[in-house]
């Protein structure tokens, strides 16, 4: 009984955790990067796999909702078309995870539909 009761609570503790992060307000570029990144899943790869870069334009509104499409700009030249698929699905992917953005009202009227240049490196180096 006891251990039921602590799992119920720490699982409390957990979801109440999780929702105070999420509500935590953006209020500087970096943090827009770093919840991003923070979002994005790189796709299963085999472990020989060198992974790839891939740049990207977003624009956001003031609430931090996505505006217009995203422009993908930059794609490692190495990778295969099978790969450039993969790293495209998990950066839209990573866009539905987070947004809208919890803005605070200062960065969402600087950063209202202008473009912001992001850039996701995910190659991996190999150990000697």
């Amino acid at each position: 009984m006891w251990r039921a009761i602590q799992a119920g609570l720490l699982a409390a503790f957990l979801i109440a955790a999780m929702d105070a992060v999420a509500e935590e307000k953006i209020s500087t570029v970096p943090q827009i990067i770093n919840r991003l990144k923070a979002c994005f899943k790189p796709p299963r790869l085999p472990r020989d796999h060198p992974g790839m870069q891939i740049g990207f334009l977003v624009s956001f509104t003031k609430t931090g909702d996505i505006f217009g499409k995203p422009k993908i700009t930059y794609e490692s030249e190495y990778a295969s078309d099978n790969d450039r698929l993969l790293y495209r699905t998990a950066l839209v992917e990573a866009l539905q995870r987070c947004t809208p953005m919890p803005f605070t009202d200062g960065l969402g009227d600087a950063v209202a539909g202008r473009p912001l240049r992001m850039t996701i490196d995910n190659r991996r180096t190999k150990s000697t």
